[in-house]
């Protein structure tokens, strides 16, 4: 199983990004998926969670009412729209995929690639 993601980039504070993550097979038999970031010097966290099948999702309090999690079931995808963004928001974002509900990093089956987001003031 493989995940890529990709949308990373350079934007200035109150910007928006969207990231995608593809799966190279059906890692979405999974029944989570979600993003997570790790910032230089941090642990890494997660950003948000969704429920494969039903599509509940779950957010970091950082991050609530400014980003958004989303899934294409036809297309095998997941998105993160990531609107209002901060300097505090600069990090490494990977996608996951999991069983366990909610994600954390302890319980991801499978990491996809990093994606540098940076957030400039």
């Amino acid at each position: 199983v493989q995940l890529q993601a990709s949308g990373g980039g350079l934007v200035q504070a109150g910007g928006s990004l969207r990231l995608s993550c593809a799966a190279s097979e059906r890692a979405f038999s999974t029944s989570n998926m979600g993003w997570f970031r790790q910032a230089p010097g941090k642990e890494r966290q997660l950003v948000a969670g969704i429920i494969w099948r039903s599509g509940g999702s779950y957010y970091a309090d950082s991050v609530k009412g400014r980003f958004s999690i989303s899934r294409d079931i036809a297309k095998n995808t997941m998105s993160l729209q990531m609107n209002s963004l901060k300097p505090e928001d600069t990090a490494v974002y990977y996608c996951a995929a999991g069983q366990k509900s909610p994600l954390r990093v302890s319980n991801v089956d499978y990491w996809g690639q990093g994606t540098q987001v940076t957030v400039s003031s």
